[in-house]
């Protein structure tokens, strides 16, 4: 069960988000993720709670206003090839979505399957 967490900062338009989470989603499923295993958050912050540094470190445009960070929680194992599929398909369905891809960060973070309990406090898989 990935945990999706879009930060970005507030004032952003809707289409943006809706853009970015069907993308990650989209890119999630196509790893095998299943279709109904969607759990996304949105974080909207004003300029003086998120900052970024517009070029850091190897960007081909200047990051702007729209810039997105994009942090996705599961469970550890993924091999460095299924990441790189997830990132190859999460930046088409961004260009496809007209969002610049060079604008969203992602950051992958691991956790170990005991430590997701998904309702009523039971750790399934402990």
């Amino acid at each position: 069960m990935p945990l999706v967490t879009l930060t970005l900062r507030s004032g952003r338009a809707p289409a943006l988000k809706s853009a970015v989470l069907d993308a990650v989603h989209g890119a999630l499923v196509a790893s095998g993720v299943p279709p109904a295993d969607r759990f996304q958050r949105v974080i909207e912050l004003d300029a003086q709670h998120f900052r970024f540094d517009a070029k850091y470190p190897d960007v081909e445009t200047a990051r702007t206003d729209d810039f997105v960070l994009v942090e996705i929680l599961w469970s550890a194992g993924r091999s460095v090839k299924v990441k790189k599929k997830l990132l190859h398909d999460l930046v088409a369905a961004l260009g496809e979505a007209s969002v610049d891809p060079e604008n969203v960060m992602v950051a992958f973070k691991e956790t170990t399957w005991e430590n997701w309990s998904f309702a009523g406090g039971r750790l399934i898989h402990a």
